[in-house]
């Protein structure tokens, strides 16, 4: 379903938006016409990917039914061509972390998450050459670097960048605590990496996005 390249730039924009959008919305967005983007919306939906309903303005009288709206479902989607399950191999790893024979396990996935994070973080700064990072400044290379990994961060005021996804999902849904752990690990190991000791990863559970913030801890510049 996703394959299509045009398909999954309409489906992001979905996902991205802080509303249900309607087809005129993605057609302007995408640059292609009303009807291609109701048959791309609609083909979306049918597969269940996308929800749809028919809002109306609050305080506003409407002749007729209201244009019909989108909004992402409730569905964890990931794509890969041709598919791999990646997720069977994820969750013997998790399996083994947690099991009996494994003491001190869930320590040792952390500091490795915490190792590769720093890598990353790493790369990021040699490729950016930032300098000093003060706080503002780090959320948004950190913004630019996360997005590439899945983590779709989004700035909610000065010195906090939120993570509206979490590519561990179905993970955290088995063993939350060790896999909010593990992401928090790596997290923090990226700041550290980016050379961002004015942001730190805090965790921070919310509805409908990554158990992990990154927050400012000095003053924004």
């Amino acid at each position: 379903m996703l394959a299509d390249e045009q398909r999954r730039r309409i489906y992001d924009f979905v996902r991205r938006a802080t509303a249900p959008v309607t087809r005129d919305q993605v057609a302007e967005a995408v640059g292609i016409s009303r009807k291609l983007a109701a048959f791309h919306l609609d083909k979306l939906a049918a597969a269940g990917l996308l929800e749809t309903s028919f809002p109306r303005p609050a305080g506003l009288r409407r002749v007729g039914r209201s244009p019909k709206a989108y909004r992402p479902a409730g569905t964890d989607v990931r794509v890969s061509i041709p598919p791999r399950d990646h997720a069977l191999l994820a969750g013997i790893l998790l399996d083994t972390v947690r099991g009996p024979g494994s003491p001190g396990g869930a320590e040792a996935a952390k500091r490795i998450a915490a190792s590769r994070g720093r890598e990353l973080g790493e790369a990021e700064r040699a490729a950016a050459r930032p300098g000093r990072l003060g706080a503002e400044r780090a959320l948004t290379l950190a913004s630019g670097s996360l997005e590439r990994c899945g983590f779709e961060p989004e700035r909610c005021g000065p010195g906090l960048l939120q993570l509206r996804n979490c590519p561990f999902h179905p993970l955290a849904e088995q063993a939350r605590d060790l896999v909010c752990g593990i992401n928090q690990a790596f997290l923090a190991g990226f700041l550290d990496g980016l050379g961002a000791a004015s942001a730190r990863a805090v965790l921070d559970p919310g509805p409908d996005r990554c158990c992990v913030e990154l927050r400012s801890v000095g003053p924004a510049r």
